[in-house]
């Protein structure tokens, strides 16, 4: 049997054949921000409670108690340049998670740890200043100001740092072309599309050169065409600036789609924090399956958790790399009847990827790699709002 690289059958690749797919998504180790212990409960006496009890209490002690536990003790960190999505049913406590993260909503208990500093301890000028300076927010509605033009809302928060006219009307003249907008500079919010006038969301949180960006389901009061053109807008801004990001959807098409990592709660606290593929292939409770149940997982899954082993002289019909989607190279690898290698980094081949367990994914027959799957795929639209 011919070895790999070999050309004695048609259509198999040579050794110059370079490997498809996009690599992994680059998250850097070093956190930019970390939750240590976080608690935000509503209610009297809450941090009374929380300082009697050394062990977590449970989401129905908390309400015997008359307490609610919006955050029940947050962990987590977010690396440098990281998409880092949090994601829940409304009522999870996604939203005042984040608020607690920028000390919007004051948190109970734990620690909020940006640049070496927590934020719980920070005095309210230092906080001002952190806000300012090192953090963009954008929302769900978009709050923009009626009265002032697209220029004038860009600008705005610098003016509200005192920078001077011409320097902040250059800043924003930038970032509106940034995010596509050049030429409305002089249009009110009434006279552009909620598409636009989201865009002028995202163009003011940005004018001040955060470190860290907030997003708390920015798109989701959009139609789905126009979401997913903001979702693409996203992507793009972000491969260009590459700006630490927390996102907050309940949309779980759209966290695969933007997301480095995923932190799915309930009930105020976090269940599980993983990758796309993690979620799906190896869910740590019966709510997190259950919550990732009707994911197409040829939109998920990659050539390394779908491969087998590969024997030393098998002829290969090409080859993907191993962080490739499913939904990627699915049309070239049923199209051959040869196995397509897989390969790490470096070039080398670690597996093969066969016809058979490409349809396996797509149309949801169990696997040996594929993780828990049953039932007919769907690609639903739908935004998963319990």
């Amino acid at each position: 049997m011919a070895a790999e690289g070999s050309s004695a059958d048609a259509g198999q690749e040579t050794a110059a054949t370079p490997a498809v797919g996009p690599a992994a998504k680059p998250v850097q180790d070093a956190a930019k921000i970390a939750c240590r212990g976080v608690w935000k409960l509503f209610g009297d006496n809450a941090e009374r409670f929380l300082a009697t009890h050394s062990e977590m209490p449970s989401h129905d002690a908390l309400l015997d108690a008359g307490l609610i536990g919006a955050v029940r003790d947050a962990s987590f960190s977010v690396g440098e340049g990281e998409i880092f999505v949090i994601m829940g049913l409304s009522g999870s406590g996604k939203s005042t998670l984040v608020r607690c993260m920028s000390r919007l909503i004051e948190p109970t208990a734990g620690a909020i740890i940006f640049e070496d500093q927590d934020l719980l301890k920070a005095s309210d000028k230092a906080l001002i200043e952190i806000r300012r300076h090192k953090m963009g927010m954008v929302f769900q509605h978009f709050a923009l100001l009626p009265h002032l033009t697209v220029l004038g809302n860009v600008a705005f928060p610098l003016e509200v740092q005192g920078v001077g006219r011409a320097k902040r009307e250059g800043r924003a003249r930038e970032i509106i072309e940034l995010v596509g907008l050049q030429g409305r500079e002089a249009y009110y919010p009434r006279e552009l599309s909620g598409g636009q006038q989201q865009r002028v969301g995202i163009a003011r949180s940005l004018a001040v050169e955060p470190e860290i960006w907030f997003l708390d389901e920015p798109f989701s009061a959009l139609d789905p065409l126009i979401r997913r053109e903001m979702q693409d807008e996203f992507l793009r801004l972000q491969g260009v600036l590459r700006k630490t990001i927390v996102f907050i959807t309940h949309d779980f098409d759209e966290a695969i789609r933007l997301a480095d990592r995923i932190a799915i709660m309930k009930d105020g606290a976090i269940i599980q924090i993983g990758t796309p593929e993690e979620l799906v292939t190896d869910p740590a409770t019966d709510y997190v399956a259950e919550f990732t149940r009707e994911i197409p997982r040829a939109k998920v899954l990659s050539a390394r958790s779908v491969m087998t082993p590969a024997a030393p002289d098998t002829p290969f019909a090409g080859r993907v790399t191993a962080e490739t989607k499913i939904e990627d190279l699915a049309a070239q690898v049923v199209d051959q009847d040869a196995p397509v290698a897989v390969t790490n980094g470096a070039g080398a081949v670690i597996g093969q990827l066969t016809r058979e367990a490409v349809l396996d994914v797509l149309v949801r027959r169990p696997g040996p790699n594929a993780g828990p799957d049953a039932g007919p795929d769907t690609d639903s639209e739908g935004e998963g709002e319990a």
